[in-house]
């Protein structure tokens, strides 16, 4: 049987809404329950720590991929570490052998990382599914610009099409 990966984009805030996180914890929760191994940025950060601690607590396979000069942030109970030596290399590898990216909400980090994978998407490089959790519309904005893009011919619908929005668990169950 061919292994599931599911890519996470999200948060190394600590200060953000406690929804957010929540959020994070069922999405991971419902991977997990449903054969997907996790990888994700493999820090305790944020987010991205809540992500590490579900994992584990749900008893799944999680693949950390860090840059060496994080090293010190690395989450200690990862099933597999990459490091690499630049943020683009990791994005690249963070990629690597999934069939599913999916963002949380997230800041600059999140936005660069999912709009990467849109665009190689677009540029036929990356065959996964791509979602945006949009919990509580956070994502909205995008939404309304990438169909602003579409209204202004500056992206093909075929393009923004790659690109779903659930904003429910359930919505992103179907998605899976």
């Amino acid at each position: 049987m061919v292994e599931k990966r599911a890519l996470i984009f999200c948060s190394a805030n600590y200060d953000i809404d406690e929804k957010y996180n929540q959020a994070a914890r069922d999405l991971v929760r419902t991977l997990c329950a449903r054969g997907y191994s996790v990888v994700s940025g493999g820090t305790v950060k944020g987010t991205m720590g809540v992500v590490s601690d579900t994992v584990v607590s749900c008893g799944g396979c999680h693949r950390g991929v860090i840059p060496r000069f994080m090293q010190s942030l690395v989450y200690p109970n990862l099933t597999e570490t990459v490091f690499t030596d630049t943020m683009s290399e990791r994005k690249e590898k963070m990629r690597e052998g999934t069939s599913l990216a999916i963002a949380l909400p997230g800041g600059i980090g999140t936005m660069d990382e999912l709009m990467e994978t849109l665009t190689l998407a677009k540029l036929g490089l990356y065959g996964g599914r791509i979602l945006a959790y949009d919990v509580e519309g956070f994502f909205g904005p995008l939404k309304d610009f990438l169909d602003y893009l579409v209204k202004t011919n500056m992206l093909y619908q075929r393009d923004r099409d790659l690109i779903s929005f659930p904003s429910t668990l359930e919505e992103v169950e179907r998605c899976l």
